[in-house]
């Protein structure tokens, strides 16, 4: 029995939910399709939101031989089939699902059956693929990104779909929740309201039974894909931009995730990178606070990660010590080096020892001579940054 997902699928671009950036008139596949002419292209986007229903939409309306396949599921012989097809047939659309799953040697099978227009691919994805997919695949299609469906988006699928389920029966109530809970995952609203409907005897959907049946918020977090970065990004930005609440937001989805590694890694990151000498006291209690996660491991963790994110989002911020060392690389990489002065060297009997003057300082030269003048610490303005600025110039009895 074909689910409901499935009977839904667009004939038309005018079925298609959301995407109307491509898909409305007047725009650029919509515009395709009315001048008879597809080219290759990567869908790419969220799960859910309509790269495969535009795809079947293209081929329906213009009526082209396609063939649907899966880089994960397919083998090299099964595009090798595809292959021999298109040339039988002159010309064959194929779908490749999870193109960006498609290893370097099936995508270099199809590069030249792309090039001389045998086959026009259509290629969907979760992942960005100017991160994924090969080059040469890529300067051959068009790259479009579909758009995040919004609550109103589902709610429109999801009455659509109401056709198909004979007597029913759902609450405004019920039906805001559903679309509320997929959180832009229309695939995921329909089997939802699939599975509500036949759960009951009377074909009546009430906010009660959604909520006994699932009550979970889907989002798009897959350790493998661009979500999951996207959320770690948003997360390292909220505390940067001392957002306590948005910091809390991202750090819940990680933790619902379960990814507690990648909130370590994280907020290692972001201790030193965004937060650094302004407050470096904060280092060595982050690292309490993952020991403390790690020991009690979760739902418990979520106290010490909860507390010092909040510390760490409210914190003063200072970049000062990575855009030093990024500064000392990079005259590392335009070769401004030059040699090591002479009283430094190990044998050398110049050295002076610090050690033996008032405040443990004596003036002396260390970086090489080409390079003499060159400063990479900047201080910001924040207490701790000036405090060490100022005792640092008191110890060479400078004003």
């Amino acid at each position: 029995m074909e689910i409901l997902a499935d009977q839904l699928r667009p004939q038309r671009l005018a079925d298609v939910v959301g995407q109307k950036h491509l898909v409305a008139p007047g725009k650029i596949i919509f515009n395709m399709v009315k001048n008879h002419k597809v080219f290759s292209m990567i869908l790419y986007g969220k799960p859910g939101i309509g790269k495969t229903s535009i795809a079947y939409a293209i081929v329906n309306e213009l009526n082209l031989k396609a063939k649907f396949m899966s880089a994960v599921i397919n083998n090299k012989a099964d595009f090798d089939t595809a292959i021999m097809e298109a040339k039988m047939h002159g010309e064959l659309v194929l779908i490749i699902d999870e193109f960006h799953r498609m290893n370097k040697d099936k995508q270099d099978i199809l590069l030249p059956y792309i090039e001389n227009g045998t086959i026009i691919l259509i290629g969907l994805t979760t992942s960005n693929p100017y991160h994924k997919i090969n080059p040469a695949i890529r300067s051959r299609c068009q790259i479009f990104e579909l758009k995040e469906l919004n609550e109103e988006d589902i709610k429109e699928g999801l009455t659509k779909a109401k056709k198909h389920l004979p007597n029913i029966k759902i609450t405004e109530e019920a039906l805001s929740y559903i679309s509320n809970l997929a959180s832009g995952d229309l695939r995921f609203a329909l089997n939802l309201l699939e599975v509500c409907y036949y759960s009951t005897e009377d074909k009546k959907i009430t906010l009660d039974l959604v909520k006994t049946i699932n009550s979970k918020p889907v989002f798009f977090h897959d350790a493998n894909e661009d979500g999951h970065y996207d959320v770690l990004s948003a997360f390292q930005k909220s505390i940067r931009g001392s957002d306590v609440d948005a910091s809390l937001h991202y750090l819940a989805r990680l933790i619902e995730a379960g990814d507690l590694d990648s909130i370590y890694r994280r907020l290692s990151v972001i201790v030193y990178e965004d937060i650094g000498l302004a407050n470096p006291g904060l280092g060595p209690r982050l690292m309490a606070a993952i020991n403390a996660a790690e020991l009690v491991g979760l739902p418990e963790a979520r106290i010490p990660l909860g507390e010092i994110v909040i510390e760490m989002a409210l914190s003063p911020k200072s970049n000062s010590a990575i855009l030093a060392i990024d500064e000392a690389l990079n005259d590392i990489h335009k070769g401004n080096t030059g040699n090591v002065p002479s009283h430094l060297k190990t044998t050398s009997p110049d050295y002076i020892y610090p050690h033996n003057y008032p405040h443990d300082y004596v003036k002396q030269d260390y970086l090489p001579e080409n390079i003499r003048q060159h400063q990479y610490y900047h201080p910001k303005n924040n207490n701790v940054e000036n405090n060490l600025n100022k005792l640092h110039k008191e110890m060479r009895n400078e004003k």
